[in-house]
């Protein structure tokens, strides 16, 4: 397992960023990539992230499916520590057009292509069948990989649930077009004789279904299957090899979490299905850690300090009027100590559940609260510089 951030930034090719919603992920993949640019990595930064956030943090107005170089000269402007050679990319995955771009790369024919993405129900199981959506984003992802565009690309998940379907979209899109009811439905369509081969049995069940749904939406189930066959062999060599990239060392998986219960749960969750998986997991980024900062002043000490501030003793406060806000800051300052605790005892039961499943803890990063949210490059670079510090 690597050491730090920094070898992780240097010796992967892929990293994924994964985690519940509302922990900082987002924000997370961002600053890594930003930071692998910075030293001098070609990167990119996808994320599948319906919420869209990642173009405003990397000073573009938008995001799409085409892959966007940030300017030079934004990267330059973000710190002084460019090295030669980086550059930062992004692009936003549009699904449904990367589930076209699978569908033309594997079909033999361009005719049954446009017949296929004008069909009516492809339009609907590109976009709802099981594990679909996520198989495009992988698909996506291989093709972005077999390329020598880029050094590293970091992808940014959407929240843990859907994460989960990011791992399983081969095998849920592969079991779904293999089920005994679409294999039924392809065989509709293997001579001129119509329905005739579904036999009697079946012959009555269609005519019952075309009374609720219509004829032609079953004429264009069946052409569809029909069409739809040619290009199997490609889909599940895709979701083979999918799987496959997935598992080699080359790819690093980072858990996103903040200290809460909830996000904690979800990481000890999400690291438990990686290993078993046998993904290659690097290591946990713990955002929005309170600080353990004791106090080792006292209140009258404090208040002879704060009366002896020109700004503070030139709007004439009395020692009792200081007093009283030395009070008021001593108790939030004890409420903050108890938040630090708190998130240090939930990190250390992870890492001692980690280590009791594996031998030894991972690697774990702890962000603290910023006093500002992160929305420029600069920031980002600041947060990409902690991280690997």
């Amino acid at each position: 397992m690597s050491r730090n951030l920094a070898d992780i930034l240097a010796s992967k090719r892929i990293l994924v960023c994964v985690g519940s919603g509302g922990v900082g992920k987002t924000t997370t993949a961002a600053a890594l990539a930003l930071e692998a640019a910075l030293r001098g990595r070609r990167t990119l930064v996808l994320t599948i992230d319906p919420a869209k956030r990642l173009a405003n943090s990397l000073g573009l107005r938008a995001l799409g499916h085409e892959v966007q170089a940030v300017p030079d000269e934004l990267l330059d402007a973000s710190g002084p520590r460019r090295q030669p050679g980086g550059s930062l990319h992004a692009m936003m995955l549009d699904q449904k057009r990367a589930f076209d771009e699978v569908v033309a790369r594997h079909a033999s024919d361009p005719a049954a292509v446009k017949r296929i993405l004008a069909n009516p129900i492809y339009a609907q199981i590109s976009s709802s069948l099981a594990g679909s959506q996520e198989y495009a984003a992988m698909a996506k992802l291989q093709e972005l990989e077999a390329r020598d565009d880029f050094d590293l690309i970091v992808v940014d998940t959407p929240p843990t649930a859907h994460a989960l379907d990011f791992l399983d979209a081969p095998e849920k899109l592969t079991n779904a077009i293999d089920s005994p009811a679409i294999e039924w439905f392809r065989k509709l369509r293997e001579d001129r004789s119509g329905w005739s081969l579904v036999g009697k049995t079946g012959t009555a069940v269609l005519k019952r279904l075309s009374q609720f749904v219509g004829s032609r939406f079953l004429d264009d189930l069946a052409v569809f299957f029909t069409e739809f066959n040619d290009i199997l062999g490609g889909f599940r060599q895709r979701a083979t090899e999918t799987f496959a990239l997935l598992r080699q060392e080359r790819v690093g998986f980072v858990l996103v979490a903040s200290p809460e219960a909830m996000a904690m749960r979800e990481a000890l969750f999400f690291y438990e299905r990686l290993t078993e998986s046998a993904m290659p997991f690097c290591g946990f980024v713990i955002n929005k850690t309170h600080q353990h900062m004791p106090l080792t002043r006292s209140r009258d000490d404090l208040v002879r300090t704060l009366s002896a501030v020109p700004e503070v003793a030139a709007l004439g406060y009395q020692p009792t009027s200081l007093r009283i806000a030395v009070e008021a800051l001593t108790v939030a300052h004890a409420d903050v100590q108890a938040l630090a605790e708190a998130d240090e005892r939930a990190i250390a039961r992870l890492l001692a559940t980690c280590a009791a499943e594996n031998g030894k803890a991972p690697l774990l990063v702890r962000v603290p609260f910023f006093r500002e949210d992160i929305h420029s490059l600069t920031r980002l670079a600041e947060l990409g510089a902690y991280l690997v510090g």
